[in-house]
Parts: C-alpha cells; sequence; structure tokens
C-alpha cells in the first residue's frame, strides 16, 4: 500500500472519530436541552449550605436543592437532611437557563415513594421507627416520607407535661390514620408501649405467685394505696398494707422513685391486677418486739383505746397491750374514762409479755406508789368520832323512838 493511500485512510478514521464525537456531544445536549419541569433525575450532592444544597446532574450547571424541598418537615439545617457524595433522587421544580438556575425537590420524590410504603403499612399494622423532628403545639413532628403528626395524647402511656426533651428522640409508632388527598399521617407511640407492655404484663404475671418477696419502685401515689413497678408492670400497695403502723396517706411512708420490697398477697391474671404488701415484706412489730420487752419493765406508752374492762396502750408501732380496768388505778373506778382518755401518754409496767400470741398484759397503777391505809385504831376511833358526831338532841330522839314502846311495857 502506497504512502499516499495510508494517509488517506488514517484521515478518514479520524474524520470518522470527530463525527462520532460531535453525535455524542450533540445527543448529551440534546438530553440537557429536553430537560423539563416535572422531570425524575438522579444527582449527588457535592455542597451544603445553611438553607441549600448543590447537586450536580451531569447538566451543563448544578441544579440547587432549597431548604424547603430538602424534607416533608421544617428543618434547622441542610446538613440534617443530606449530606456530601450522597446519590439523590430527585424532581424538576423549575428551569432557568439564562439565569442558570435549576430548583430541585428531594420532598417531592419522597412523597410519591412514602403514600404506596405507608398504605401498606397501615394495612399490616406494621411499627415503624422515627426521628422527632419537631415539638409543636398539640404534639410532635416526624418525617416518614411526609409530614407524620404524633398528638400527645398518643406518645405516652402517662400524661407528659413537656414535651422539649423528644426533638431528635427515636420513637417507634403505628400509623393510626391515613388520608392521601388531605396530606394527613397520624401516628401512635403509646398504641406501641400499650402493646408491650400487656406482653410484658402477661409473661411477669405468670412468673408471679403469692408469698413471694420482690423488689419494686414506688411509680405514683394515690389517697387509696402505692402502685409499685415490678419489672414493668405496677402492683398496688393497698394504703393499709403500707406499714404496720395506721398510715393517713401513702406520701407519709413512701415517696415516687423509692427502691421497695414487697410481698405478692395475689395475682389475678383476668383482671390483670396484682396486690402487694410493703408490710408483709417486712418483720411484724411483735417480731421486732420479741426482744424489747420483759415482764416486770416499765414503759411509755400511748391509750389507743378505751373499753368498759380497760384501756389499750401502744408500747411500740404496732403493738399495743391491755391495762386492764383493775390495774388502772388503786382506788376503785366504774369506767376507765374517769382516769384515762384517747392520746394520753402514760407508764405502765409489763405484767406478762407473749409476742407468740401477740399479748402484752399492762399495770399502770404498779407505776404509782399506793396511797397510805389507815391503822385499826383510826378506822375504829373514826366509827366513835361518827357516833358522837351525832347532837344529843338528835340521838335521843332516835333513842325514845327505837326503843320508846318497849320501855313503856316495863313500867
Amino acid at each position: 500500500m502506497s504512502e499516499e493511500t495510508k494517509n488517506l485512510e488514517t484521515a478518514a478514521a479520524e474524520t470518522q472519530a470527530e463525527t462520532a464525537a460531535e453525535t455524542i456531544t450533540e445527543q448529551n445536549l440534546d438530553q440537557m436541552v429536553t430537560l423539563k419541569k416535572g422531570d425524575i433525575v438522579k444527582g449527588t450532592v457535592i455542597k451544603i449550605e445553611d438553607n441549600q444544597a448543590y447537586v450536580s446532574l451531569g447538566y451543563k450547571y448544578d441544579g440547587v436543592i432549597p431548604l424547603r424541598e430538602l424534607s416533608a418537615v421544617q428543618l434547622d439545617n441542610a446538613a440534617d437532611a443530606v449530606q456530601v457524595g450522597q446519590e439523590l433522587e430527585l424532581k424538576v421544580i423549575s428551569i432557568d437557563d439564562d439565569k442558570e438556575r435549576l430548583v430541585l425537590s428531594k420532598r417531592q420524590v419522597d412523597a410519591g415513594k412514602a403514600w404506596d410504603r405507608l398504605q401498606e403499612q397501615f394495612e399490616k399494622g406494621e411499627v415503624l421507627e422515627v426521628t422527632v423532628a419537631d415539638v409543636v403545639k398539640g404534639g410532635l413532628v416526624v418525617d416518614v416520607g411526609v409530614r407524620g403528626f404524633i398528638p400527645a395524647s398518643m406518645v405516652e402511656r402517662h400524661y407528659v407535661e413537656d414535651f422539649s426533651s423528644y426533638k431528635g428522640q427515636t420513637l417507634r409508632v403505628k400509623i393510626k390514620e391515613l388520608d392521601r388527598e388531605t396530606n394527613k399521617v397520624i401516628l401512635s407511640a403509646k398504641e406501641v408501649l400499650e402493646e408491650e407492655y400487656e406482653a410484658n404484663k402477661r409473661r411477669i404475671m405468670d412468673s408471679l405467685e403469692p408469698g413471694q418477696i420482690i423488689e419494686g419502685t414506688v411509680q405514683r401515689l394515690t389517697p387509696f394505696g402505692a402502685f409499685v413497678d415490678i419489672g414493668g408492670i405496677d402492683g398496688l400497695v393497698h394504703v393499709s398494707e403500707l406499714a404496720w403502723e395506721h398510715v393517713a396517706h401513702p406520701r407519709d411512708v413512701v415517696s415516687e422513685g423509692q427502691q421497695v420490697k414487697v410481698k405478692v398477697l395475689k395475682v389475678d391474671p383476668e383482671a390483670g391486677k396484682i396486690s402487694l404488701s410493703i408490710k408483709a415484706a417486712q418483720p411484724g412489730p411483735w417480731e421486732l418486739a420479741a426482744d424489747k420487752f420483759h415482764n416486770g419493765d416499765i414503759v411509755t406508752g400511748t391509750v389507743k383505746r378505751i373499753v368498759s374492762f380497760g384501756a389499750f396502750v401502744e408500747v411500740a408501732p404496732g403493738v399495743e397491750g391491755l391495762v386492764h380496768i383493775s390495774q388502772i388505778a388503786h382506788r376503785h373506778i366504774a369506767t376507765p374514762h374517769e382516769v384515762l382518755k384517747e392520746g394520753q401518754e402514760v407508764k405502765a409496767k409489763v405484767l406478762d409479755f407473749n409476742p407468740a400470741e401477740k399479748r402484752i398484759s399492762l399495770s399502770i397503777k404498779e407505776t404509782e406508789e399506793a396511797p397510805e391505809q389507815p391503822s385499826r385504831s383510826e378506822r375504829n376511833r373514826g366509827g366513835r368520832d361518827q357516833v358522837e358526831s351525832i347532837p344529843k338532841e338528835n340521838l335521843s330522839f332516835t333513842l325514845g323512838e327505837r326503843f320508846g314502846d318497849k320501855l313503856s311495857k316495863l313500867k
């Protein structure tokens, strides 16, 4: 082949390559030129500013995603939604080639995909994990591809006064209401918590038996008792089971958050109730008093009750002894009320102490010195004095009346 022929072939190949390159470039340009509003495109985040993100699409200039188009919920910063290098699927909102401005939306693409997914999750009753994006009046706002709302009454099983700490928290929720036409998505975290609570409650109740001693935490107080958490479920300690002594209000003996030992009294799976006792998990007052009192001891106590046959005196919390009416005073009394009154503090001597039978006999008079008894001569003299104290006229009148008829017969 001649040199001239080779040169001609080389020139032809170069011309063909140039033509092909021009064709590819024209095709790309045609593709860019035909980009229109509403198109769905893919791009990569190349730069993030506070209120927008820049995306490379392979177009003649970069596109921008305004802050409002990054998410279905309000954001403080674009970096909260995307990061540099992230590939996104976006919708073209507007094109202005003269100003080289291409506006894109991530939010609209996410919303389009979200509704079908949410409908399926709603029908299946699936549990979703969501992050709280904002706290507003009435509840919490989350991003589930569209704006989702958790009403305040559906956040927790209990009342919450301040939700400010919930922002940024991850919650597990179920969809309660879904309406695509009105763009409404109502979610509930409470429903998930209720289901988990009931499942845990059944498991724990199955493991409980009356008589068990377990530890718990006082959750809340009411006038009729205290609710104690025993591993994720609550049992009730009635006010009568809080302490061995009388309790006017639960707050007098326990406080919320306090760790306590409780005894299981009753488990009712059908009613879902657990009855507990704090006092039964502790030594009883008579057990504590077993080594405290001995026969002959002088103790101080408070008169708790007065009955016809005596008075009950509390000598230790929950330990009452009986002072029989014959042991109240050295003198004869018709009723204990002559000497004692309820609430009075007295000293008493232990006559008999039997902790096994929960019985203690006391004497008040044994702690007091007996009054002196008059001598026999004083008692006799007292009799003569009584006779001598009668006026003579009364005495003679009396004798005359008494023996007058008999004396007249002797005359």
